[in-house]
């Protein structure tokens, strides 16, 4: 499984502009891809203007199309001119035990 998580600052007067573009591209994301897994929306507990975006897809080809299609372009041309970020955290792929 390939993760990725990613952090953004958002000014106090856009904050719900940019919650419901996150949550958007979440949906549909999730309904429309079949390689993503996982799409969360979570809220920095010291700072109510800091997100981050948790998300696992099934391989990083499914995240490498994510970034090609329309729901990412939407979420990112409304939230372009007052975010800061995306801030990369983590990217990449699950370890296994097999053991």
């Amino acid at each position: 499984m390939y993760h990725i998580a990613v952090s953004f600052d958002v000014p106090a007067d856009r904050r719900d502009e940019f919650i419901a573009a996150a949550l958007e591209d979440g949906r549909d994301s999730h309904a429309g891809e079949p390689g993503t897994l996982r799409f969360e929306l979570i809220t920095d507990a010291d700072n109510p203007n800091r997100f981050y975006l948790n998300e696992a897809y099934t391989d990083k080809a499914a995240f490498d199309l994510h970034c090609e299609g329309p729901y990412f372009a939407k979420f990112f041309a409304i939230i372009e001119d007052f975010a800061e970020g995306p801030t990369w955290l983590i990217q990449g792929t699950t370890v296994d035990d097999n053991a």
